[in-house]
């Protein structure tokens, strides 16, 4: 039996203990903070007020992680859950609660990591649906304790169990029964998932997209090498697009492979504002479409064009952000690394008639300065990286260009933090930030920040 303590200054957990901890508030990431005696236990399951029981999987000098199991005594935000899904952790906090915090959160990371003041941080723009608002959903194969084959996500802190779904609260109607369609032809053809621990198997994903202003959809199976019975699948699941892609990679993944039309059309479409836009099978779009028009809408507004400026719109992926931009702009310029989202770029401006816009395959860090070359200096630079932030070198790379205004569209305030601090020190301002929920039921915050030179 694991031993219970509290937390004290002499006395840090081991690995396994189980606590009981009261909550105070929450991490960055979604974490409950629990303090005793200097020292911090951040525990997963756990928000502000509640007693937990929480037992401890990673412990470290000045911190322990741990995973709550039992709610002894719940907060005062804390609601009844609706589904269990690991892709919604705080579906137990009421929403205005989530509102607020993570509004919180990102003045903390610009206040505390970026060592920011002076902007001006706006009311979080709220969710426009709470649940059923993803148009993009990634499931995995596994197997029930019985062999029987199912189709969900993977348990929490797992990287080979399943758990299956029968309803994805945050996937709508159509969606979930193509998934269902999907796996009862698997299962009636005999199929046989990946084995995670002996890289073994053939089903291993399933992506369903959907385009919620067309109500297109798009199916794509990841299976391991092997054969498949094309022209079943294809009368079996009744989307606009099947796809099959077959991939040896070890890791599980939905990237990369060989990828195969089984029935319909390659791409989908969807309409963002005006925009009429082609999504291949593996561009990255903004999974809330609805608050993706919310999101680009704030970007355009912060980029306060007067219908002269030479935009770089830099990670552009499919274009969205810079196409939405073109008609108040001279012309704008898109810069992504993956191939495909700038040939679905380039079709989108095709698409939509519009004329100044160009864009471009090439890595930032070393594309810019070429780009540069071609089309001039820019005016205003739009920003929309990954998780993970800009680089040092891609940050170097903006301060040569010596934009006017900057736009940064982040998805994690705690690398927005550094960059923007890095833009100020070089001579831009921080003007206003504004977060954006685009994923209720989760911690993950969207922002706009707006920099001047």
């Amino acid at each position: 039996m694991a031993a219970r303590m509290s937390v004290g200054a002499s006395s840090r957990p081991a690995v396994g203990d189980e606590l009981e901890l009261r909550i105070d508030s929450l991490a960055f990431g979604g974490a409950g903070v629990a303090r005793s005696g200097g020292y911090v236990v951040f525990v997963d399951g756990a928000f502000p007020g509640d007693l937990v029981r929480a037992r401890v999987h990673h412990r470290k000098r000045a911190y322990a992680q741990a995973r709550a199991t039992a709610v002894l005594e719940g907060g005062p935000d804390r609601v009844e859950p609706l589904a269990d899904h690991p892709g919604a952790p705080w579906q137990e906090l009421a929403y205005p609660r989530q509102l607020e915090t993570k509004r919180q959160l990102v003045d903390e990371a610009l206040r505390r990591i970026g060592h920011l003041d002076g902007f001006q941080l706006d009311p979080i723009v709220p969710a426009e649906q709470q649940w059923r608002y993803r148009n993009k959903l990634e499931y995995s194969f596994g197997a029930a304790g019985d062999g029987t084959l199912i189709c969900g996500f993977h348990a929490p802190g797992s990287w080979e169990r399943i758990n299956h779904v029968e309803d994805c609260l945050l996937a709508s109607e159509r969606g979930n029964e193509l998934r269902r369609e999907v796996l009862e032809w698997c299962r009636a053809q005999g199929l046989q998932p990946f084995d995670r621990r002996g890289h073994s198997g053939f089903l291993r994903n399933l992506v369903v997209r959907e385009g919620r202003r067309t109500g297109q959809f798009q199916v794509r199976l990841i299976t391991g090498p092997g054969t498949l019975d094309r022209d079943s699948l294809a009368s079996a699941v009744r989307a606009d697009g099947v796809l099959w892609t077959r991939t040896g990679a070890l890791s599980e993944t939905t990237v990369g492979g060989d990828t195969e039309l089984i029935a319909g059309v390659e791409t989908i479409e969807e309409r963002i504002g005006e925009l009429s836009l082609r999504v291949s099978a593996e561009a990255f779009f903004q999974t809330n479409t609805e608050m993706a028009e919310r999101l680009y809408a704030l970007a355009a507004q912060a980029a306060e064009l007067q219908g002269w400026e030479r935009v770089f719109d830099l990670f552009c992926g499919t274009g969205t952000i810079g196409l939405g931009l073109a008609g108040r702009a001279g012309h704008v310029y898109g810069l992504d690394l993956a191939e495909q989202a700038v040939a679905d770029a380039i079709a989108n401006a095709k698409r939509n008639e519009i004329p100044n816009a160009s864009f471009f395959a090439g890595d930032v860090r070393l594309a810019m300065r070429d780009l540069q070359q071609r089309a001039g200096r820019p005016d205003v630079v739009i920003l929309d990286p990954p998780r993970a932030g800009l680089s040092t070198k891609v940050v170097q790379r903006v301060i040569e260009a010596a934009p006017k205004r900057i736009v940064y569209v982040s998805c994690n305030p705690s690398t927005l933090a550094p960059n923007a601090a890095q833009l100020v020190q070089a001579g831009w301002r921080l003007e206003r930030v504004t977060p954006v929920d685009m994923f209720p039921q989760t911690p993950h915050i969207e922002c706009v920040a707006a920099l001047s030179r």
